[in-house]
């Protein structure tokens, strides 16, 4: 069966169509003329704001005209990651989906089902000719995935919705009511390099395999960072061995686990049996100590006939124990929801090349506070290397009111369709809730949806029974919205 097959067939028809169209963060230009176009097609009000968000109007289908006006929000950019050995350019190609049973997936990219499906979703109301609805804006915005600039330069007064339903949820049993807020830190300068000498053998040293995933839905998971691998794997071959760093390459995208680091280093040749040895001994603690989250890693070591410089002695060491240092992980778990993750780091990003350092992280936390003050923490570490530190694309939590109307009625109405308790919570990752909500402080919001797994990654899926669920839900929902 393909993608097209599935039901509900306009919604996946929808998802296709988009899915055609790249849509990187931050290149959205596309997308964006994407949406205009949809809207205007079907003869709807439709505009595109200063900073790219797309709104479409709908009017309330007949005999729905005195409920209250809701705005149903998604987001058009995407998370690009792809294997190591997939060919794939997000800037020009559209996504190579397939159906694997009961699962949509990508063959070695992110799938784009986050926010994907939930702009199909929105995209099917609009289109629809059959179905009962209030009156419906449609918010689809820009950059989400990498600072949720389209949230942050909505203006106020141009939506009139009572309540926000965002599609960006990914468990089907879950009404998230609450989330983190995130702010990026940067360092970023140039290194001098010096010349490595005769007596020295270059060797390509490769950490891949790991899970990754999304760095605030699956930070609680313990997976492993493989920046952090690296620089373990640096930090004793340093501390045994006359070693020079030539390069360093991991992660990527501030909010995704990395999944992979490789390195150029130098290696005295009177050294190798040590070398070795310690890279023989970290491989094994390492894959033992992860081996039921990340059973396909790997570290793998091989010669480089390439010519390279490397860093300067002091400058390494300081770069090392820098790296070493940071938080990864969890850093607080909330005292006053149960199981909730209050604030984390993931140390996305560690570059050394041409020249270039760079180093960069993703701190969330559902306390503004906190997440300051261990954002400053890791500037203060990070400052160690002589260099100012840049904190950026910061945006607020959303707080949580679970007595809300839309939390009850959601509420209600799941344990009335599926014969359970609904799961009602904060999350960790970032949603454009709260932002939304600082220019929009009296909408009631919530976000849900189906279930998508290894979001960030190119193991990302999307299940087709359950969005047949969120389907269902969401059409009985927009029935019970109550009267204006």
């Amino acid at each position: 069966m393909t993608i097209r097959e599935l039901e509900p067939n306009d919604l996946w028809n929808h998802f296709a169509n988009l899915n055609s169209v790249p849509r990187p963060s931050k290149k959205e230009e596309r997308v964006i003329e994407f949406a205009k176009k949809f809207g205007e097609s079907l003869g709807l009000e439709t505009m595109v704001d200063n900073v790219g968000n797309v709104i479409i109007r709908k009017p309330a289908s007949p005999g729905m005209e005195d409920r209250a006006p809701i705005v149903m929000q998604s987001h058009l950019d995407m998370v690009c990651q792809k294997n190591a050995d997939t060919e794939f350019d997000f800037d020009t190609q559209g996504i190579d989906m397939y159906v694997d049973d009961d699962w949509v997936k990508a063959r070695g990219t992110t799938l784009g089902a986050d926010n994907g499906i939930g702009v199909a979703t929105i995209m099917s109301i609009l289109s629809s000719t059959d179905i009962d609805h209030p009156a419906v804006e449609a918010l689809f915005t820009t950059d989400e995935e990498t600072g949720m600039t389209g949230a942050i330069g909505l203006e106020g007064g141009l939506l009139s919705g009572k309540f926000l339903l965002n599609l960006d949820t990914e468990e089907d049993n879950e009404l998230t009511i609450g989330c983190a807020g995130g702010v990026d830190i940067t360092l970023k300068s140039t290194c001098e390099m010096v010349a490595v000498n005769s007596d020295f053998e270059n060797y390509k040293i490769v950490v891949r395999g790991l899970q990754g995933g999304h760095s605030g839905i699956d930070i609680h998971l313990g997976r492993g960072n493989a920046n952090k691998w690296m620089n373990r794997i640096l930090w004793h071959l340093a501390e045994n061995i006359d070693l020079k760093i030539c390069e360093i390459d991991g992660g990527g995208l501030r909010n995704a686990i990395p999944r992979e680091s490789s390195s150029i280093v130098a290696i005295n040749k009177s050294d190798m049996a040590a070398f070795e040895k310690v890279l023989s001994e970290q491989t094994v603690e390492l894959l033992a100590e992860y081996a039921v989250t990340d059973p396909h890693a790997e570290v793998i070591v091989e010669k480089d006939g390439g010519e390279y410089s490397a860093l300067k002695p002091d400058l390494q060491k300081a770069l090392i124990a820098t790296v070493y240092s940071c938080p990864n992980g969890i850093f607080r778990m909330s005292p006053d929801i149960k199981d909730l993750v209050q604030t984390s780091n993931n140390l996305a990003r560690v570059l050394v090349k041409d020249g270039v350092m760079q180093i960069g992280c993703l701190t969330r936390s559902s306390v503004d506070t906190e997440r300051d003050d261990l954002a400053n923490a890791i500037s203060a570490s990070f400052s160690m290397l002589g260099e100012e530190v840049a904190l950026g694309g910061k945006y607020p939590g959303w707080t949580p009111l679970p007595t809300s109307s839309i939390v009850e009625l959601m509420s209600d109405l799941y344990r009335e369709l599926f014969n359970e308790e609904p799961h009602v919570a904060a999350c960790h990752a970032g949603l454009e809730c709260g932002i939304l909500g600082r220019n929009y402080p009296d909408i009631e919001m919530i976000s849900f949806g189906p279930n998508i797994y290894g979001a960030h990654s190119p193991d990302e899926r999307v299940q087709i029974s359950s969005v047949q669920k969120f389907w269902r839900f969401l059409l009985e929902a927009l029935k019970r919205i109550p009267k204006a």
